[in-house]
């Protein structure tokens, strides 16, 4: 090789290599500005908490969620929303009892809200709705609520998120808009959540600005659809009622005793009752309630008719079984699903007395 080819081999060379060293330059200042961007700038931004936050409930982060959400300023403000107008149009009630109504709601708020911040961590770390159990306080009426009525109505447990809409600016606040569905009716709603900037520079969600307006559009459209649909069930539940009562005047009568104890034959005849009336007559009435179409903004009355059916049929058939064989954990775990069914009971009667003092509200289509 000449020396001039020499040379030309050279000076490309050096030239590579200096292209090689000023790419690799841009990269790490792009890679050090993208950094500084994402750390400096980026996370101290309403977009990222946002953005944070829908990847927690994406992927059941309890921890996350709780960094990116001021759950008890949350909780509270829609505890006042869900419970500001909770008895205004129910014209049963005199202004002094719904006074009264409404202190008691205050008084409680502190355990509901408590529970309420609970519940949403356990959805999150579970993967499911939790109800309060054991010995807790919003477990069954104790508090002299029904907890899970309350989160029904809430509408907290048929909400899906469907994407991220705007978010506009103010100093240190911001509001972003959240796309939602209403599941049961399927209805659309941009929820306006309201983020704030603490003084570290970090942002959270505190509230949703219209919660009540998604309450006041969705509840009128559930509480139509349960109203057809307990039109549509009251010949069914009607009929079954007087049957009911009819084979309730005729248990109570075989199970009268002075001893305290109940005959073989007594016992012979509770069983024959249970299992050959009583069982059939709950499952007839479940089939034919079944057989009614359900409007959407009634599937949960519909469930829990479904769940009252279910637990009263094993209730009687631990009670049986018990009769049979004379075995006191099976009247324990007969007075237990008693005790569940009694408490669903309620539910469906809160739920259709509700639905009939709605219809004063204004605003039903």
């Amino acid at each position: 090789m000449d020396d001039y080819t020499w040379q030309k081999t050279l000076q490309k060379r050096r030239s590579r290599r200096y292209r090689q060293t000023l790419l690799l330059f841009l990269l790490l200042g792009t890679i050090i500005a993208a950094a500084v961007w994402y750390f400096g700038i980026y996370i101290r931004t309403p977009e990222y908490a946002l953005r944070q936050t829908m990847n927690a409930l994406e992927n059941n982060d309890a921890v996350a969620f709780q960094q990116h959400v001021n759950l008890d300023l949350l909780t509270a403000n829609a505890y006042d929303d869900l419970t500001v107008d909770l008895f205004a149009y129910d014209a049963t009630l005199t202004p002094q009892t719904k006074v009264l109504f409404e202190k008691f709601y205050v008084m409680i708020k502190p355990q509901i809200t408590e529970g309420a911040k609970e519940t949403i961590l356990a959805r999150l770390d579970k993967n499911a709705w939790i109800l309060p159990g054991g010995v807790d306080i919003l477990k069954g009426r104790q508090l002299g609520i029904d907890y899970e009525r309350l989160l029904e109505r809430s509408q907290l447990r048929n909400t899906t998120l469907v994407g991220l809409g705007e978010i506009s600016h103010n100093g240190t606040t911001a509001v972003a808009e959240l796309n939602v569905i209403e599941d049961y009716t399927q209805t659309p709603f941009k929820l306006e959540l309201v983020m704030e900037e603490s003084p570290e520079g970090l942002w959270q969600i505190a509230y949703i600005r219209n919660y009540k307006d998604y309450l006041n559009i969705i509840a009128p459209l559930q509480n139509k659809d349960i109203a057809d649909y307990i039109a549509a069930t009251q010949d069914i539940v009607d009929q079954s009622n007087r049957e009911f009562q009819k084979q309730q005047q005729r248990f109570r009568n075989l199970t009268r005793t002075s001893s305290g104890r109940l005959s073989e034959k007594q016992k012979s005849e509770i069983r024959a009752l249970l299992l050959d009336e009583v069982i059939p007559s709950l499952k007839k009435r479940q089939q034919k309630l079944d057989e009614i179409e359900i409007p959407t903004g009634a599937t949960y009355l519909a469930r829990l008719r479904q769940q009252s059916t279910e637990i009263t049929i094993k209730t009687w058939q631990h009670f049986v079984k018990a009769l049979r064989e004379d075995k006191p954990v099976e009247f324990e775990t007969a007075e237990t699903l008693h005790k569940q069914q009694l408490e669903i009971d309620l539910r469906i009667e809160d739920i259709i007395k509700h639905t009939a003092v709605s219809k004063n509200i204004p605003n039903i289509p």
